[in-house]
């Protein structure tokens, strides 16, 4: 069964529009490649699509929407960026860098930001 009748089945008439283009980039390539891309195992990926992960699913949407989605958010230093970007500058900014003025910034900006994810 594809991953697309499988998210279908499991999610029925409620299926988020991210949860068809989760399923759909599985089927186009494989559930191991996408989980790479998002930065989840393939079982987390493999819980969303059958509608049992009991994780944080808002951070899954995110990333599927940053990935494969290109989703932009607003960053308060940046400007409209995409969300991979402010997820590399949130990964950077848990570490001090004074190797340049921009790392300093957006360290500052980043640990104050809503849009800051936990890890």
């Amino acid at each position: 069964m594809s991953q697309v009748m499988t998210a279908q089945n499991a999610w029925g008439d409620t299926m988020p529009d991210w949860i068809r283009t989760l399923a759909q980039a599985c089927a186009d390539s494989s559930q191991n490649q996408v989980a790479r891309r998002l930065g989840y195992s393939s079982t987390v990926v493999s819980l969303v699509l059958r509608n049992k992960y009991v994780g944080d699913i808002v951070g899954v949407e995110l990333a599927v929407r940053g990935t494969f989605e290109n989703l932009c958010i607003a960053c308060p230093v940046l400007g409209e960026i995409p969300l991979l970007d402010c997820r590399d500058w949130q990964q950077k900014a848990r570490t001090y860098s004074n190797e340049n003025s921009m790392r300093v910034r957006m360290f500052r900006a980043c640990n104050r930001c809503p849009q800051r994810k936990e890890a």
